[in-house]
C-alpha cells in the first residue's frame, strides 16, 4: 500500500505528550498516529452502526426463544 504524508498544526503540549509517550513506550511516532486515526475512524462506522441498529424493529426474547424451540419461559 501507498504510503502518503499528512501534515497537521496540534497543540505544543500535544505534541510533546505524544513525543514523550512514543519515547518511553519504544514506540514510533507513525505508527501510533496512524493506529489513533484507524482507531478513531472504526469509532465513528461504529457509532454509525449503532444509530442504524436503534431504528430497527426489536421482538421480546420470549418469542424469539419460542421460535427457536427453545420455550418463551425465561424462569426456569
Amino acid at each position: 500500500m501507498a504510503k502518503l504524508q499528512l501534515a497537521t498544526r496540534i497543540d505544543e503540549r500535544v505534541k510533546k505528550a505524544l513525543t514523550e509517550v512514543c519515547r518511553r513506550r519504544g514506540l514510533k511516532m507513525n505508527h501510533f498516529i496512524e493506529s489513533a486515526i484507524i482507531d478513531k475512524l472504526e469509532e465513528l462506522e461504529d457509532l454509525e452502526d449503532l444509530s442504524q441498529i436503534r431504528q430497527e424493529k426489536t421482538r421480546p426474547l420470549s418469542e424469539v426463544l419460542e421460535e427457536l424451540g427453545l420455550g418463551g419461559d425465561l424462569s426456569r
